[in-house]
C-alpha cells in the first residue's frame, strides 16, 4: 500500500476544480481497504472516498484521507434462463461498461450509455437516463465496512435506491467502499423507448425497431450534442435533480406555464425537467465568476476555465433562488459538495 502525500485532485474531478489531499491511497482490491483500516494511523483518520470525481464539487483541500478507487475487471458471474448476471470492478469506467457487455451480446445497459463516473459510484447516485435507472438492472454489490474491514455484500432492498438516492448517501456515507457490483441483464431483451429524445431519433432514422446497439448509438449522439465533454469544458453533468412534485402541483405550474416539461411517473407523481425550469428563468449561458451555465443546456454547469468550488456553490444558489422564486420548487444539486 502506497501513501501518496500532497496529490493535487484538479485531474482527478471533471469538473476540474482545485484542491488538495493531504494523504491518497490508491484502492485496487478488497485487501487495500483491510490495510488501511489495519493500519495504526490510517485506520483512525477520517476518510474521504473517490471514484471517478463526476459528481463531486470540491470548495477546499482535503485533509481526510482520500481514498482512489480503481478496482478493476470485468466477468460474466452466471447466465440465467432469464438473465446474464456481470460483475464488474468498481474502478471501471461506467461507460466502458456499457459498451464492453453490448460488445459480448448481452444488452441492456444502452440506455444509460456515456453516463461519466465509475462502475461504483453508479449504485450511490443510482444512476439513470431515458427512461433506466441503475436499480432496474442491479443484482448486487460488494463493499468494504471501513471500521471493521469485512467485506459485505448488499442486494437491491439492502440498498435502499431511491432517485439518484441510495444507502450510501445516508447511513453509509463514508463508512464504506464499494469495490465491485453486479448487473442483472434481462431475456428476452425489451427496448425502453418512451423518451421524448429517442422517439425523435425514431421519426429522424424511420426506424421504429432499433436494437440495443442503434440504442446505445443514439443515446451517445443525443448526449454529445446536449453535454459537454469534461476533457475539453469541465463540468459534472446534469447538477441539478429533475424536481418530484405532486399531481397537484404539476397542475398549479402548467396553468402558470403550459410549455413545462413534465413527465407522469408510475405513483402519480410528475417528475420536473430541471433543465427546463433553469431555462425559464433565464440562466442558460449566464456566468458566475468562472463558472457557468451551458449554452446547450441549462441543466448543466461548466468551469469557463479557472474556476473554483466557491464560484460554482454561489452560481447553483443565485439558481435555485431564481427558480423558487418563479415556481416555488426548490431544486436539489446531484453532486456531492466538499
Amino acid at each position: 500500500m502506497q501513501i501518496e502525500p500532497d496529490v493535487s485532485l484538479k485531474s482527478l474531478n471533471t469538473f476540474g476544480l482545485p484542491a488538495v489531499a493531504g494523504r491518497l491511497v490508491r484502492i485496487t482490491s478488497d485487501a487495500d481497504v483491510r490495510r488501511v483500516v489495519d493500519h495504526p494511523d490510517l485506520g483512525r483518520a477520517p476518510k474521504f472516498v473517490l471514484g471517478g470525481g463526476s459528481n463531486v464539487i470540491f470548495t477546499r483541500d482535503m485533509p481526510e484521507l482520500v481514498l482512489k478507487v480503481e478496482v478493476m475487471g470485468q466477468r460474466l458471474v452466471e447466465e440465467r434462463a432469464d438473465a446474464w448476471i456481470v460483475e464488474i470492478g468498481a474502478g471501471e469506467r461506467w461507460h466502458d461498461a456499457v459498451a464492453w457487455t453490448l460488445d459480448q451480446g448481452w444488452p441492456g445497459l444502452e440506455n444509460m450509455a456515456l453516463i461519466p463516473g465509475t462502475v461504483g459510484a453508479a449504485p450511490v447516485q443510482n444512476i439513470g437516463a431515458y427512461g433506466l435507472e441503475l436499480q432496474d438492472r442491479f443484482e448486487s454489490l460488494d463493499t468494504v465496512d471501513l471500521l471493521t474491514g469485512r467485506t459485505v455484500t448488499l442486494d437491491a432492498w439492502q440498498c435502499r435506491f431511491g432517485y439518484r438516492d441510495s444507502i450510501f448517501k445516508g447511513a453509509l456515507a463514508g463508512k464504506s467502499v464499494i469495490t465491485r457490483v453486479r448487473l442483472r441483464l434481462p431475456k428476452p431483451w425489451q427496448p425502453i423507448l418512451g423518451y421524448l429524445d429517442l422517439e425523435r431519433k425514431m421519426a429522424e432514422t424511420g426506424c421504429t425497431t432499433p436494437d440495443a446497439r442503434t440504442i446505445f448509438e443514439w443515446v451517445c449522439q443525443i448526449r454529445r450534442a446536449k453535454l459537454p465533454d469534461p476533457a475539453h469544458i469541465g463540468n459534472v453533468g446534469s447538477f441539478f435533480k429533475n424536481p418530484v412534485v405532486t399531481p397537484e402541483q404539476c397542475r398549479d405550474i402548467i396553468a402558470r406555464d403550459p410549455h413545462v416539461v413534465h413527465y407522469p411517473m408510475e405513483d402519480g407523481h410528475f417528475k420536473l425537467a430541471a433543465g427546463w425550469l433553469i431555462d425559464a428563468c433565464g440562466w442558460k449561458g449566464k456566468t458566475i465568476g468562472h463558472a457557468g451555465v451551458y449554452e446547450k443546456q441549462a441543466l448543466v454547469l461548466v468551469n469557463r476555465g479557472g474556476a473554483i468550488g466557491s464560484e460554482v456553490q454561489t452560481l447553483a444558489r443565485a439558481i435555485q433562488e431564481s427558480v423558487y422564486g418563479r415556481f416555488g420548487i426548490r431544486l436539489e444539486p446531484e453532486p456531492v459538495v466538499v
